[in-house]
């Protein structure tokens, strides 16, 4: 019997008791499992129709599971036992916390940060393997990240091609180009399920395997899952959460995410990512904030405002219903990230949305293969304050001086039902002390805040920041970086890559005329501790 338990109260609560009979009547959950393309409306039929094996990923991903653990063998008899993953989105994002939650090591690389880049590439290259995983076979990260881990392995003495695994769809270009190449293995997903979708699939267990997590059993419990979660019952959880999330009337479409104790590391980040990209479309959506776990690191779950919706994770013994408006959800991580795909499917529906494009997302990236290809040269800063340039429209800049005037003149514009988008283009690694501004921005704003880390995040958040409500107002954090890495064979290093995603993504949303403030740190170490700065001044 499955463990998956979804609790919920006060407007989450209503909107169970609202839409759930409906969903059951119209056997939602069985033809959502028969694959039934036509449950999202007309306008979703043709792309729904190629993005329902999903459903049935935990059956269809069993033959992996031997391939998977003779290639560790292989991999382990020489001597290599680190895993460096490049991915972007659903394919970076799955791995990373199934891997966190096991305990099991794996360098997710999904940055074009150039010191990013240079660390994965300094620790232990000799023992080191890189998965590449990318549906499309042209993801612009993955490829970069590609050319510049088989051209170390090269210097270094050590055959590429036996170093590097590949996750792609079938007929993809990195399938054919990876073949011609002669990696050491390539994997084949169903191009049945979306990017977001695949946990369950090769992008998610491959990685996740080679590094030494027991992926059988994260089939087992999606399996066991799933089981419940196909059936038209009135206590389906799957339909109690998606009705929950995108039910709610008025529409609570901020969904502020707290783990208290769920043993599942980084889920909401997984979960952010799911949602957000599937939702966020034709000015409708449901935007994730992932709030930190301590006492004063989620204000917006205390801030009582009405467009709010507490999400909270928690461990498979808690009993306790959730208070005020609020969704409680426990259960295993396979049983979840099956759980959390039929809630989002749930959720589409009631939206009225088709929750498998994402029209918005390859704005961004034509914008950035635009600035690659004309190398413009940088604007002059509006305004400097010490180690931070300024940046932004006449609006925004009219009157500043400092960090501080012109994080106010931002926040002064956000509405009164906004959110604020922090989005920080380098290392999250290293400088991840960042995030902590996140819950004093939400403090002295009183309105929800995210913080994504770019480009991750343009994979994820950034179909909802252009095609979900124009209610955000978003900080661009960019910084220099002392060292760039050139990518072998293009025309552009890592250090120009980052930041024409940064300048693309500004572009794009200043086209969509939602306002944008952006900080370029001159020094890494000074910048972080100024804009922390300045940031705590807001919040006195």
């Amino acid at each position: 019997m499955s463990s998956l338990s979804v609790q919920t109260s006060g407007a989450a609560r209503d909107a169970v008791d609202r839409h759930v009979p409906a969903l059951v009547g119209d056997r939602f959950a069985s033809q959502l499992f028969a694959q039934d393309p036509t449950l999202w409306g007309p306008a979703a039929e043709d792309e729904s129709s190629k993005r329902l094996g999903w459903v049935e990923a935990a059956q269809v991903s069993r033959p992996l599971l031997g391939e998977i653990t003779a290639l560790r063998e292989e991999f382990a008899a020489e001597g290599v036992d680190r895993f460096v993953l490049a991915g972007m989105g659903g394919s970076s994002l799955a791995p990373e916390v199934i891997t966190r939650t096991a305990g099991v090591d794996l360098f997710v690389l999904d940055s074009t940060d150039p010191e990013m880049v240079g660390a994965a590439l300094a620790d232990r290259l000799e023992r080191t393997a890189i998965v590449v995983s990318s549906k499309s076979g042209s993801t612009v990260e993955t490829d970069s990240a590609r050319r510049v881990f088989a051209r170390a392995f090269e210097d270094a003495g050590i055959d590429a091609a036996s170093r590097i695994v590949v996750v792609t769809d079938p007929g993809s270009p990195m399938e054919a180009s990876a073949r011609e190449a002669g990696y050491r293995r390539v994997f084949t997903a169903d191009p049945a399920v979306g990017g977001r979708f695949s946990a369950l699939t090769a992008f998610g267990l491959v990685p996740s395997g080679l590094a030494g997590v027991d992926v059988e059993a994260l089939l087992d419990e999606a399996d066991e899952a799933a089981e419940v979660l196909r059936e038209d019952a009135e206590d389906n959880p799957g339909l109690h959460l998606g009705a929950a999330l995108g039910g709610t009337d008025p529409l609570r479409n901020k969904l502020v995410f707290r783990d208290l104790g769920s043993g599942i590391a980084g889920f909401a980040d997984w979960a952010e990512q799911l949602i957000a990209e599937s939702t966020g479309k034709e000015g409708k959506g449901l935007l994730p904030v992932v709030a930190g776990n301590g006492p004063d690191d989620a204000p917006e779950t205390s801030a009582g405002a009405a467009d709010v919706l507490v999400v909270e994770l928690v461990a498979e013994d808690v009993e306790e219903a959730p208070e005020g408006d609020a969704v409680r959800v426990s259960g295993s991580l396979g049983s979840q990230l099956m759980l959390w795909e039929v809630a989002t499917a749930v959720a589409g529906r009631l939206l009225g949305i088709n929750p498998y494009d994402q029209p918005d997302v390859e704005s961004a990236k034509n914008a950035t293969r635009a600035l690659l290809e004309d190398k413009p040269q940088p604007s002059p800063a509006d305004v400097v304050d010490g180690p931070v340039e300024i940046r932004g429209s006449k609006e925004l800049l009219d009157g500043t001086r400092t960090v501080e005037d012109a994080l106010g003149k931002l926040l002064g514009q956000l509405p009164e039902t906004g959110y604020l988008s922090v989005q920080a283009y380098f290392d999250r690694l290293t400088w991840a002390e960042l995030e902590s501004i996140r819950p004093v921005l939400a403090r002295a704003t009183g309105r929800p805040v995210t913080f994504g880390w770019g480009p991750r995040f343009l994979h994820s958040t950034g179909q909802y920041h252009k095609g979900g409500p124009a209610e955000g107002v978003y900080l661009q954090v960019t910084a220099a970086s002392e060292t760039d890495l050139d990518i072998p064979d293009s025309p552009f290093s890592f250090g120009e890559l980052i930041a024409a995603q940064a300048d693309g993504d500004a572009q794009v949303l200043e086209d969509h005329g939602r306002p944008v403030l952006r900080l370029r740190l001159t020094d890494r170490s000074q910048g972080v501790a100024r804009l922390r700065e300045a940031v705590a001044a807001l919040g006195r």
